[in-house]
């Protein structure tokens, strides 16, 4: 079992700027890639980006690519987001996600473990 806990959420301007952080529990953290997924209300959670617990592979969705970065610092055990440039279509609930997959993709149900959740909203 893994336990996540995302922090670093909160209120920002247009054009601001974020760094989410997600804990995990276990000092077994290097064992699973890590993916943000956020859920805006009224829709379905989706899937922002994923660091693999190999070589530190990234990939971002089509609609963050280029303003957020995902990276993770196993002696930590955390993997942040760094969200720049933010947009009020970002306004959602930031999910943390650990996959026993090398790779995994865009899918929810790649995932094995999730944090609560940390609001992040941009006004405009």
């Amino acid at each position: 079992q893994v336990q996540l806990e995302e922090s670093g959420g909160g209120l920002v301007q247009v054009g601001g700027s974020l760094r989410l952080s997600c804990a995990a529990s276990r000092p077994t953290f290097g064992s699973y890639a890590m993916g943000w997924f956020r859920q805006a209300p009224g829709k379905e959670r989706e899937f922002v980006a994923r660091v693999s617990r190999i070589a530190g592979a990234t990939y971002y969705s089509d609609s963050v690519k280029g303003r957020f970065t995902i990276s993770r610092d196993s002696a930590k055990n955390t993997v942040y987001l760094q969200m720049n440039s933010l947009k009020p279509e970002d306004t959602a609930v930031y999910y943390c996600a650990a996959a026993a997959k090398l790779f995994p993709g865009t899918r929810k149900n790649e995932y094995d473990y999730w944090g609560q959740g940390t609001q992040v909203t941009v006004s405009a």
